[in-house]
């Protein structure tokens, strides 16, 4: 299925049809304010695991980030941050950025790795915001972009569904997307490192 939705003025009720599938286990591909993501609900491992084999990895092996609304709805999932942290996420958020954190118990195992890490977005858009904060629980991120594929494929939704419309239960078309990911910050160290580098930029909002 694949649904319009204005990213200006996301409609109720087409974001409440979005939810009733992540609730149900389905899979969507939504729009951020980067490239197009693949995702689900991170409370059904079932859905997880789904998303693992679209991508072809193991669970345990996948990097993925997640969805927040908001950055109280962050503080949820990772262990305490100091306040210079803070401040920088404050300014930074909603962004073009996945912080990685050190993850607290809140964070379904299959996304803490080994390391108990955690990556955690708010992008700066609100269809993806919007879905969350009905949902109630963040939303699996994965960008669909493979760098061996054509650019135009993570950046019309039209041809992301021809795509991927036998592989997941609903698409969003939230207009043309970006053909650049978000800036990865890693903050598991008590220290801002940029591991890479691309759609934000956070040296505006250090010092």
């Amino acid at each position: 299925m694949l649904i319009k939705i204005y990213p200006e003025n996301p409609n109720p009720k087409t974001i409440a049809q979005v939810v009733e599938v992540l609730k149900k286990g389905g899979i969507i591909i939504y729009p951020t304010d980067t490239v197009y993501g693949l995702g689900c609900d991170i409370t059904n491992p079932k859905a997880i695991e789904k998303i693992c084999r679209i991508r072809g990895i193991k669970p345990e092996k996948a990097n993925f980030s997640f969805i927040c609304a908001d950055l109280s709805h962050i503080s949820d999932f990772i262990k305490p941050i100091d306040n210079t942290t803070f401040r920088v996420l404050k300014k930074a958020l909603p962004g073009a950025f996945t912080f990685i954190f050190n993850a607290n118990g809140n964070v379904p195992k299959l996304l803490s790795s080994n390391k108990k890490t955690v990556g955690i977005r708010v992008p700066d858009n609100d269809i993806a915001r919007e879905i969350v904060k009905e949902l109630g629980n963040p939303i699996l991120s994965t960008s669909i972009k493979d760098d061996d594929e054509l650019v135009e494929y993570s950046t019309d939704p039209e041809l992301i569904y021809e795509k991927y419309r036998d592989l997941v239960d609903l698409v969003i078309d939230g207009g043309y997307g970006d053909n650049l990911a978000s800036t990865v910050v890693d903050c598991t160290q008590g220290e801002f490192e940029v591991i890479r580098l691309g759609k934000g930029d956070l040296s505006q909002f250090l010092g």
